[in-house]
């Protein structure tokens, strides 16, 4: 999916080869655009004959690629621009459920979800204000994450520690100084992550923000959040008084 213009966090390199080397590319059916695989959304042919989200790109057999958001994809699908799309990809005529943007949708949060499960077994991520407040002073944190339901206080004292930590020796702002909205409230991380409470959490290991970033940044750009926009300015209501109780 195309990175939109205000993307403030820089390019995100967790799932594409080094520089020099070959990107993968596919074209968006829809779109006839040519982009970086790992930014695509690939559908496969499921048991029951209809194509399905397969956002990992594991699936066998012949497949088909979408770079759009769910608006976009819904719109080509009442008028039949996708049956048509797909029964070119599919070579044969080929069917979509109905409610093939959710299902997308709900595969694209997931992936981010257990992406996040992954990473808080391996350690690479810390949740708690206090925690979080220390590293980011630090220069330890990598990416900065607030649940939808988070208090703006809350939100701009975390921001204010990275953005101190992001600092070079001169005061010259040398790394992002911003958090991400996450498109899901604390009751939604907490689970993901098997924790109480979770209202904030930090990346702590740059690579793990890379891949955390790019799942995120695909699941945002399919349900068309606009990356890069702090809670505040998303205009997201919550209550700081709860963020003194994150655990």
């Amino acid at each position: 999916m195309r990175t939109p213009p205000n993307e403030s966090l820089g390019p995100d390199t967790s799932s594409r080869p080094r520089e020099g080397s070959h990107v993968p590319e596919r074209k968006c059916i829809l779109s006839g655009e040519h982009e970086p695989r790992a930014d695509l959304i690939r559908l496969a042919l499921g048991p029951d004959g209809q194509v399905a989200p397969d956002v990992r790109a594991k699936a066998p057999g012949r497949g088909a690629w979408i770079g759009v958001d769910r608006a976009t994809l819904e719109q080509a699908q009442a008028n039949g621009k996708l049956r048509g799309a797909l029964a070119r990809a599919f070579k044969g005529p080929v069917a979509a459920p109905a409610d093939l943007g959710a299902r997308i949708e709900a595969a694209l949060r997931q992936a981010v979800l257990d992406r996040l499960g992954l990473e808080a077994r391996a350690g690479t991520l810390i949740t708690g204000s206090e925690r979080i407040e220390v590293a980011a002073r630090k220069g330890d944190v990598h990416l900065l994450l607030h649940a939808a339901d988070a208090g703006e206080d809350g939100n701009r004292k975390l921001e204010q520690a990275l953005r101190v930590g992001g600092q070079d020796e001169d005061g010259n702002q040398i790394r992002e100084a911003q958090g991400l909205v996450f498109p899901a409230d604390r009751t939604i991380l907490s689970l993901a992550l098997g924790r109480q409470n979770v209202v904030h959490l930090a990346m702590i290991d740059r690579a793990a923000a890379q891949r955390v970033r790019h799942a995120l940044q695909r699941w945002r750009d399919f349900i068309g959040q606009e990356v890069g926009a702090s809670a505040a300015s998303a205009g997201t209501p919550g209550a700081s008084a709860m963020d003194v109780n994150e655990g």
